[in-house]
């Protein structure tokens, strides 16, 4: 009896996903034999003749399904790369190798085209002549290309060449090229990478699945329950499988703040819960970790998803909650009891707008603006810092005699706060943070993780700096300004705190959106004026989905009624078999959202209305949500409906007259579209009637 270890790909994984769910139970006994005697009768454990990888071996599922197996030169361990029916398995194999790049260290699977070896280019795109043909071989090879692709790549012409081999190449050597043909300089790449130094051994498989770039398409299986935890759900490749570059930011000491950017379904939220698991195996006992977010959905989601990752022992030590529910029972803990506003108190803010000065003729709206984006997200509680604090951003100037002038309405509003025992959460904020930073209580975290950074104010910063003392790994921040669809304003870390300097990083693969969604999706962004939560620019140069599919779809309509017949043919026409819960609807408000739940109940279509703070659950049905719901979200099938003049962007949303602050708010508006179609994963589609929006003109 020969007892052997298995690893699973992740290629591995999404071809057991297809297969028929009575092959599925063949490959837990398959695996469950392998592992006991490798030599057993049954498995018909047989040499592929003819294959380019002499090391590829089949292994029967059943009398009609094979499962591909790479051998290893020396040791125990077994990749299992492929299951299919027998004669597409054994094609395959044929047409794939796995070999350990002896430049990067990292275990790879591959698909060379027929005939084209290290040295031998495609006769009709001559090396010499491709974009990629200034590297050398060595430097293709720390690129991440494997030695049997070399001449392939140096022959590339083109963006759309390199397109066509991305399914044949490595994710990192795809990821590595188009990063240098996008201007990346080869030395950029390879210092970001953490490269070995040398080449290594490339017939140790085993020392090869340690390494992060393996890592990002391989686990070794440690025992029967984590086995069968990824073959319950073998397409949540998020669990168990991270990009090098993801690992890389999990799993080290950082010493200091650490801030990460990147475009929408770039996987930000995945790295911060992987971080949030390896931080909680080695925290102290007593000290914890915060998880928290602005979003409650998100911060539902997010402790749900955890749950998945993490044992009960981890999952102790990690404490979950948006940054509002935080504060307010922190607060309220300590004995303060208060009145929560989540807007303006009304009686209060009237009796302050009789205090507006006669002689300056300024709207309403500016005393609210001004109250919003200069008194609460500074912290302004005198007339003295009034005097003294930027108003960056606003379209109105204010010298010093008139800012005194109009001091008095805010100083009433906020005597007016007072006398009704009424809180905003920016108040909040900042009494959390006097108790922290005056020494009268101290929180158990030793590390706090903010995700959706781009939608926390000022004030809230401030308190996330005090809820743990600066050190090693005190705070891990993931955010994307190009999605700030709450806050308005841009922040700077550094004037609250927090000092990323030499630890700030940017995530460049798109895992969720094809590549035609997110560029018309980043389409809507073009021109605008994006923070890096720091101070400085961002922009979404360099980053690129992994996934292709249809280009977006606009359809205009006549009307609602021609729109909701439209939406009842497009899922009748769904592919047999389709799941309504993947697919969904979004509109710009709750009234719109409810008119088409009614419209689609009357013509028979299940319907499942996602509210603003209930998880998606697993009732049948298409589902419709707003599109500020749709953090945490992802399907299929994007619809984004009535996408109108007149409903986006939101006319109420836009101050009337021109200045910083209705560009910032027609920016927003754009944002949560941008937002909203970056949760399709393979289709979107856009549907308006009447007068289209100015967005998709």
């Amino acid at each position: 009896m020969t007892s052997s270890r298995m690893a699973l790909s992740a290629d591995f994984l999404a071809a057991f996903a297809k297969l028929p769910s009575q092959q599925q139970k063949g490959v837990r006994r398959m695996i469950s034999q392998f592992e006991r005697d490798s030599t057993a009768s049954g498995l018909n454990y047989e040499k592929i003749v003819g294959a380019k990888d002499a090391n590829m071996r089949s292994l029967r599922i059943d009398g009609g399904y094979r499962a591909i197996v790479l051998k290893p030169d020396s040791g125990i361990v077994h990749l299992l790369l492929w299951a299919d029916k027998h004669d597409e398995a054994y094609d395959w194999a044929m047409r794939h190798e796995c070999r350990v790049n002896r430049e990067t260290g990292a275990l790879q699977v591959y698909a060379p085209q027929h005939g084209v070896g290290p040295a031998q280019a495609p006769p009709s795109a001559p090396a010499e002549s491709g974009i990629f043909a200034g590297l050398k071989n060595r430097e293709c090879l720390r690129l991440g290309v494997p030695e049997a692709m070399v001449a392939e790549v140096r022959a590339i012409r083109d963006e759309a060449e390199l397109d066509a081999m991305q399914a044949r190449l490595p994710l990192e050597a795809y990821d590595g090229l188009f990063l240098f043909m996008a201007g990346e300089s080869y030395e950029q790449i390879i210092r970001d990478r953490e490269a070995p130094p040398s080449p290594v051994d490339d017939a140790d498989f085993a020392a090869a699945l340690n390494r992060d770039e393996s890592r990002a398409r391989f686990v070794l299986i440690d025992d029967d329950l984590e086995l069968d935890a990824m073959l319950n759900a073998p397409l949540e490749r998020w669990r168990v499988f991270l990009h090098s570059s993801q690992r890389r930011l999990v799993e080290r000491h950082w010493n200091g703040p650490v801030r990460v950017l990147g475009g929408a379904g770039t996987g930000k939220t995945v790295v911060a819960m992987h971080r949030a698991r390896w931080l909680a195996r080695h925290v102290e006992e007593g000290e914890s970790v915060l998880f928290t977010t602005f979003n409650r959905n998100l911060a539902a989601d997010i402790k749900a998803n955890l749950g998945l990752i993490c044992t009960p022992e981890e999952m102790r030590r990690i404490e979950i909650a948006n940054i509002d529910s935080w504060v307010t029972r922190f607060l309220r803990g300590r004995g303060m009891r208060f009145r929560l506003l989540s807007g303006r108190d009304r009686a209060a803010w009237a009796a302050a707008l009789d205090k507006k000065p006669a002689s300056l003729d300024l709207a309403d709206r500016f005393f609210e603006d001004e109250w919003n984006h200069v008194i609460q997200n500074h912290g302004v509680t005198s007339r003295d810092e009034y005097l003294r604090v930027p108003r960056t951003g606003r379209g109105v100037r204010l010298n010093r005699a008139t800012r005194a002038d109009v001091w008095p309405v805010f100083e009433e509003y906020r005597a007016g706060l007072l006398e009704r025992n009424a809180m905003e959460f920016a108040d909040c904020y900042r009494a959390a943070t006097a108790l922290l930073e005056g020494g009268e209580v101290e929180t158990p975290y030793r590390c706090v993780i903010v995700d959706e950074a781009q939608d926390f104010m000022v004030p809230a910063w401030r308190l996330v700096r005090a809820l743990t003392a600066p050190g090693k790994d005190d705070l891990f921040i993931a955010g994307d300004a190009h999605q700030r669809i709450y806050s308005r304003q841009p922040v700077v870390l550094g004037r609250c705190g927090i000092d990323i300097r030499g630890r700030a990083r940017k995530l460049r693969l798109n895992y969720r959106t094809t590549e035609e969604t997110r560029c018309w999706a980043e389409g809507l962004l073009e021109g605008q004026d994006v923070d890096d939560l720091d101070g400085g620019a961002d922009d979404n140069h360099g980053i690129r989905s992994i996934t292709s599919g249809p280009e977006p779809w606009i359809e205009r309509l006549t009307g609602r009624e021609e729109q909701a017949a439209w939406i009842v043919a497009y899922l009748e026409a769904l592919p047999a078999g389709s799941d309504l819960r993947s697919t969904c609807i979004f509109a710009r408000t709750r009234s719109e959202r409810d008119s088409l739940a009614r419209e689609l109940e009357v013509a028979n279509v299940p319907v499942e209305v996602l509210e603003t703070e209930a998880p998606d659950d697993s009732s049948p049905g298409v589902r419709l949500a707003t599109m500020h719901r749709v953090k945490g979200l992802e399907f299929d099938r994007v619809l984004i409906a009535s996408a109108n003049m007149g409903l986006i962007p939101l006319p109420a949303a836009i101050p009337s007259t021109d200045g910083p602050e209705r560009t910032a708010a027609e920016s927003s508006e754009r944002s949560l579209l941008y937002v909203a179609a970056t949760r399709a994963k393979k289709q979107l589609t856009i549907l308006s009637f009447g007068t289209p929006s100015p967005f998709l003109v």
